[in-house]
């Protein structure tokens, strides 16, 4: 049995892609011979997590781990440690982000970005969850030899939970967007753009914690009152990957204008239920899925664009049925969560000499 200290930060049931995949992975690991242990940081205001890095080696010490596998999310906190010490067991680092993250402002990103970098000089490997990511870590100057790309399966839970009734409610295509609100997401970008939309061409479901940044939460929460949206937006808030799934089942496309995504494990899950995707021009999305053959990417801040790719695909049909096989079909050719894990695994294995 290979044992594995997953060293992250708050909870690991926390509904992020991260956090999720982080968990998948956990869950398969003993099908491989292995064992994932999750040893957390606490959560407190960067970056006074720097002084609890003893402590949480410590725990995974403890844990007798053969390897550390480090969540890009706290790199940062383990980053003046590691420059003046060995790990207590071989490293590899798990990067769903770049160094320095993307939910920060300028200081705090240069900064994180230095104390990341510290912290992934001592693993052996790199492991990222996209192209997309692998080519930003390429151009920062990381070897191409350390890093493998390892993505989240494209497997969704099997939709045991009915979808809610006909997700169109009446109208003529129902839309789906799955993801938390935060500003980077785009919820607001989305809602200015459906509102433009005929009335009767769609209805717009949004899943995803609505309190992950509060104080864009309740922007977003002002906007969905005013009277152009109303009954044309239905909430579903925080879900189980089940419900996830459901949603999924029951919808005719998906759409989130998201501006940074370092893999956008919504975008592949939608396409393996046979969804066309519609977002933005940035991120990993273009790595996903192409314009025109498995959905609409506009733009960044097109507004125009976005309300026209809802549009066209609200009111054809056979438009949105094409470009949902096509979505299917080159989602398949992606791995699974079990493929994945193996490719994780492996790596690991590696790392510790078993």
């Amino acid at each position: 049995m290979l044992n594995v200290a997953l060293i992250t930060l708050g909870d690991p049931d926390t509904l992020t892609g991260g956090y999720l995949y982080h968990r998948r992975m956990a869950a398969l690991a003993p099908r491989f011979g292995v064992q994932v242990e999750f040893v957390s940081f606490p959560e407190r205001p960067f970056p006074l997590a720097v002084l609890d890095a003893r402590a949480v080696l410590s725990r995974a010490v403890g844990l007798r781990a053969d390897v550390l596998l480090l969540d890009s999310i706290c790199a940062a906190f383990l980053g003046p440690w590691l420059a003046r010490n060995e790990p207590p067991a071989p490293l590899v680092g798990m990067l769903h982000q770049p160094p320095g993250g993307i939910d920060f402002g300028p200081l705090r990103t240069v900064a994180q970005a230095w104390l990341d970098r510290l912290a992934y000089r001592r693993a052996h490997r790199l492991l990222v969850a996209s192209d997309h990511l692998a080519e930003q870590l390429r151009a920062q100057g990381f070897a191409p030899d350390r890093i493998a790309v390892v993505p989240p399966g494209r497997d969704v839970a099997a939709a045991v939970i009915p979808p809610p009734g006909d997700l169109r409610r009446g109208r003529r295509a129902a839309l789906l967007s799955v993801g938390n609100w935060v500003e980077r997401k785009g919820v607001l970008d989305l809602l200015e753009a459906f509102a433009a939309l005929p009335t009767g061409a769609a209805t717009l479901h949004l899943a995803g914690d609505e309190d992950a940044e509060p104080a864009y939460g309740a922007r977003v929460r002002r906007r969905l009152a005013r009277p152009d949206l109303e009954g044309r937006v239905e909430r579903h808030g925080k879900l189980p990957v089940e419900g996830v799934a459901a949603l999924y089942a029951g919808a005719d496309a998906f759409v989130l204008p998201s501006r940074r995504e370092p893999y956008g494990t919504v975008y592949g899950e939608a396409m393996a239920c046979g969804l066309p995707v519609v977002g933005w021009r940035a991120g990993n999305l273009p790595y996903l899925a192409d314009h025109g053959r498995e959905g609409l990417i506009v733009p960044v801040g097109d507004m125009a664009a976005l309300t026209a790719a809802m549009a066209r695909l609200a009111e054809d049909k056979p438009l949105r049925r094409r470009m949902g096989e096509a979505a299917r079909a080159r989602a398949l050719a992606r791995p699974t969560w079990e493929e994945s894990a193996a490719m994780l695994f492996a790596v690991l294995r590696g790392a510790a000499g078993r």
